[in-house]
């Protein structure tokens, strides 16, 4: 989730009283933004290892795996990610070889082997084979990323809402959301989708 404001507002929220809506004030002073990385435990409900930075990039994605992954180290993981350049990286192919004990030549990016193209490494990280592979939902199917889901009822119930001093009370205020969430409100998704009913 790129892109989280740290919105400062202006003056105090005026608390719901009998007959009267809550008021919160529209003036703002933003402080820069922040990017939540985070995964979906599909059967526990509940966000595991978030990671919140200024930026979003191959590096930052890499890191968040790794931290990721050490949180169940010989556990097999399947992580559901979109097409997202930074989810088919080199050092994503190499992390998880790595974390894999695949011992074989990966090639030079660009150049040769599985490193080859964003193809070539999307494949060797989609390998069933692998005890760490991810799995790639089609473009503009994000509905079909539970995460996103999550993204949501983030922004509805606790970031629509709030003001933030700073980056830093963005970040630390974000962490206490998603440990009450944890705590507190987790549970699966159910889906309730069943199609669009067939034209006649």
């Amino acid at each position: 989730m790129t892109g989280i404001q740290a919105k400062e507002r202006l003056f105090a929220t005026h608390r719901m009283k009998l007959k009267q809506v809550e008021k919160i004030e529209f003036e703002y002073i933003r402080h820069r933004t922040q990017t939540l990385i985070a995964n979906w435990h599909i059967a526990k409900g509940q966000v595991l290892a978030p990671s919140i930075g200024a930026t979003r990039t191959e590096e930052d994605f890499v890191q968040h795996i790794a931290q990721t992954v050490d949180t169940d180290p010989n556990a097999g993981w399947i992580f559901i990610v979109d097409q997202l350049n930074i989810h088919k990286s080199e050092s994503l192919v190499r992390l998880v070889a790595q974390r894999c004990q695949i011992k074989i030549d990966l090639g030079i990016k660009e150049k040769s082997g599985i490193l080859q193209s964003m193809s070539t490494r999307a494949d060797f990280l989609s390998d069933a084979t692998h005890r760490i592979r991810f799995v790639y939902i089609p473009k503009h199917t994000s509905w079909l990323n539970q995460i996103e889901c999550w993204f949501s009822i983030l922004m509805r119930r606790f970031l629509k809402r709030s003001s933030f001093t700073s980056t830093s009370d963005l970040k630390q205020k974000i962490l206490e959301f998603i440990s009450y969430y944890n705590r507190s409100l987790a549970k699966p998704f159910l889906w309730q989708f069943q199609g669009y009913p067939e034209a006649t």
